[in-house]
């Protein structure tokens, strides 16, 4: 039976730590889906389709990584793909003490098992709240914002704050 994941997110913009936990979880599954959440109730500074794009770019070179797009439940996206696993990305304390209840009602609502990803000591300050913080207060320097996103992504990130 092949393993299948999902790791999914806001990824309003998609970031370094994003990338990390993509990467590492790719070698632990069969099949890693990134799932782009669309939640209403948000108010993003990048489109659904935007931020898909931009996690489409930066994860192109592995290849059992795939990305989509979801309005709903990620419980109900996971069982159309048939994904038993749900990847979450752990920072912090607090980060820990949310997942923990998410994950606990995923296991209740369709027996998924959530795999917590320590992120790596480099990572541990990226958030996309900082990178949508910087491009709110004018920063569009590629040294600047490649310190938060792929820099497969920055210019396209530059020109589409500009879009929105």
């Amino acid at each position: 039976m092949k393993k299948i994941a999902v790791f999914a997110g806001s990824f309003d913009p998609f970031t370094l730590g994003h990338l990390d936990v993509v990467q590492r979880a790719a070698c632990l599954f069969d099949t890693l889906w990134v799932l782009v959440a669309q939640n209403s109730s948000k108010r993003n500074m990048f489109s659904a389709e935007q931020r898909k794009g931009f996690v489409e770019t930066a994860v192109q070179k592995i290849p059992n990584v795939r990305v989509a797009s979801f309005e709903g439940l990620t419980v109900d996206f996971m069982r159309q793909v048939g994904a038993q696993y749900l990847v979450r990305g752990i920072r912090n304390s607090s980060d820990l003490d949310f997942e923990q209840c998410v994950a606990w009602n995923n296991r209740a609502l369709a027996g998924a098992e959530s795999v917590f990803l320590l992120s790596a000591p480099e990572h541990l300050s990226v958030s996309s709240s900082v990178v949508r913080e910087l491009l709110a207060n004018g920063v569009k320097k590629a040294a600047t914002l490649s310190k938060f996103v792929p820099k497969s992504i920055v210019h396209e990130i530059v020109r589409k704050k500009g879009d929105k």
